[in-house]
């Protein structure tokens, strides 16, 4: 179930992060840059957490 959870955790975070670098701020791009990074290392835990069996 972790796998899962963090993969859509990741997903909303990462779409989150590319709708923030539209904007026309510089604080609010480099937010939603570092969000999008973030959604990323949560799928990237999701993929670890399934192949090791959600034992970690």
């Amino acid at each position: 179930m972790g796998e899962f959870t963090d993969k859509v955790k990741g997903n909303a975070k990462e779409a989150a992060g590319k709708i923030k670098q539209q904007s026309n701020d510089p604080e609010t791009r480099a937010e939603g840059r570092a969000q999008e990074l973030e959604g990323k290392g949560d799928q990237a835990k999701g993929e670890v957490k399934g192949k090791m069996g959600n034992d970690i």
